[in-house]
């Protein structure tokens, strides 16, 4: 439930002045306001589940957004019958929408969506209704560009250089052929964004969040309360630490999606819960802001 101090949930995350939507829930627009962002920006909302507390606040954002001049379509991408929430709330409310909505329903795992230089791929977590995860993970990059090497290879400052970084072989001042290989370093990883809420800990979780540089993760209860988290298909802040300890690489871990009994005292406690395990550890608040950097 929504508390006086903390919305339901809902992740945003910002790519190369893209915007991003995980889950909806009540009050997510509050946040979008406070923070002064572009909600016309939000290319994508990938919905978790079809679970009321995931969902509520997608109706109001889409009638916000008709408020605002928008030329591209948003994506919605969810689970089946995600489609029809969005179309029975369009009909209900009788909204007035100027722009295109396109909804597809996930049918199995695997990519969902493809943008310039990045994926989103989804997988099945378990939980009391049909329910995914989602990574977006970025191509690799080029190399380090590295002019001295150019220069020493009588390659021109210029637009050479630039065809050098795009991966293009040029001639030199004297008639060489030279390769990007010849003036770039190694290929550089992207980075990788990782979001898995409610479902039960399982150990096929961890194959599909390695390598992310943030991994968002539910920890509903404390490992006290693990037999009530298991009866309500959700895990523990234990749990998540564990899969983020067994899956390679993983930089930091981001709780989210608390249990509305524990007060922010509490909620520290269950912080220390998880640093045993996995010390880089954060409780995620509403407005929190993680960024993502490039590790080279």
């Amino acid at each position: 439930m929504p508390l006086p101090n903390r919305h339901l949930t809902s992740v945003l995350l910002r790519r190369e002045g893209e915007l991003f939507l995980f889950d909806c829930g009540e009050g997510t627009q509050v946040s979008l306001r406070r923070l002064n962002l572009r909600w016309k920006k939000i290319s994508v909302i990938f919905v978790s589940h079809t679970h009321a507390d995931h969902v509520t606040g997608i109706p109001g954002l889409l009638m916000l957004t008709s408020q605002v001049d928008r030329d591209d379509p948003l994506y919605i991408i969810g689970p089946p019958r995600i489609g029809e929430y969005i179309e029975s709330s369009r009909r209900v409310l009788d909204m007035y929408i100027n722009y295109e909505i396109i909804v597809q329903e996930i049918t199995s795992p695997g990519i969902v969506y493809k943008g310039d230089g990045f994926h989103v791929r989804c997988f099945p977590l378990r939980h009391t209704k049909p329910c995914y995860g989602y990574t977006l993970e970025e191509d690799m990059r080029p190399g380090e560009f590295h002019p001295e090497k150019a220069e020493a290879l009588n390659v021109p400052m210029g637009g050479l250089w630039g065809k050098l970084q795009k991966g293009e072989m040029v001639q030199s001042a004297d008639g060489r052929e030279v390769r990007p290989s010849d003036v770039m370093g190694p290929p550089r990883m992207g980075r990788k964004f990782s979001f898995v809420t409610d479902t039960l800990a399982f150990p096929e979780i961890a194959p599909h969040v390695i390598g992310s540089d943030l991994f968002v993760c539910e920890g509903m209860f404390g490992k006290d309360l693990a037999e009530d988290a298991h009866a309500k298909k959700h895990m523990t802040v234990e749990e998540a630490a564990k899969i983020a300890a067994s899956a390679e690489g993983i930089k930091k871990l981001a709780l989210i999606h608390y249990s509305p009994r524990y007060n922010d005292y509490e909620l520290k406690e269950l912080l220390k819960e998880a640093q045993k395990i996995f010390p880089n550890t954060a409780l995620t608040r509403d407005r929190a802001v993680f960024p993502i950097e490039y590790v080279d």
